[in-house]
């Protein structure tokens, strides 16, 4: 019994944050998980810019309405899935994802939520759970499952460690050089070549 878990944004579809950076010329919206390592930072950081420009989640959706999956991304996800149980998780939010999810034909989906006021504004988020990512893989693994999983950033390496064969795609420089111990590859096809070539814990 196998799963894998996949992050989603850098792996499966592009930097939600970044896409939006740039649709508003703020550069300071371009720091994503690959840049600062500590999420809550990160999130205080882009509420504070959120709030700042006056802007509102309709004014992210607007930009991630326009946005499609990574290259090859769709038909990896549906070959990976004739084969394995497929879970993502990601520390993205519903609000942002539903679209993507819509055109990776509604792959499971583990996340957070957004608090949003009447008015529209960002006003905060609440996470799944602490460490969600690796108590997703602890929770399969206590279901009997061999869990293989895949990220790019900082926060994917608690749910690498934890799965009995953890993968780094598409990471930046800093990521693989502060985690060494992770395979790496860029390529959807080597990819799945190393999940099934995964030797049982």
């Amino acid at each position: 019994m196998e799963v894998v878990c996949l992050d989603l944004e850098g792996v499966l579809i592009p930097e939600i944050w970044i896409e939006f950076a740039e649709a508003t010329g703020i550069s300071a919206l371009k720091a994503t998980t690959r840049d600062i390592p500590d999420y809550h930072e990160l999130m205080g950081l882009r509420l504070g810019l959120l709030k700042q420009h006056n802007l509102r989640l309709a004014d992210i959706q607007a930009v991630i309405a326009e946005m499609c999956p990574l290259e090859g991304a769709l038909n990896f996800l549906d070959e990976l899935r004739e084969s394995y149980q497929v879970v993502i998780l990601s520390d993205t939010f519903y609000e942002f994802a539903s679209p993507f999810m819509k055109q990776l034909k509604w792959p499971t989906l583990f996340c957070h939520r957004l608090k949003v006021s009447p008015a529209g504004e960002v006003e905060g988020y609440l996470l799944r759970q602490p460490d969600p990512k690796r108590e997703s893989v602890k929770a399969f693994h206590q279901l009997n499952f061999k869990v293989f999983a895949a990220g790019d950033s900082y926060n994917d390496t608690t749910m690498l460690a934890e799965a009995d064969a953890g993968f780094l795609f598409r990471a930046p420089d800093n990521v693989i050089k502060a985690f060494p111990q992770f395979p790496v590859t860029d390529d959807y096809a080597e990819l799945r070549n190393m999940i099934d070539a995964a030797p049982a814990a």
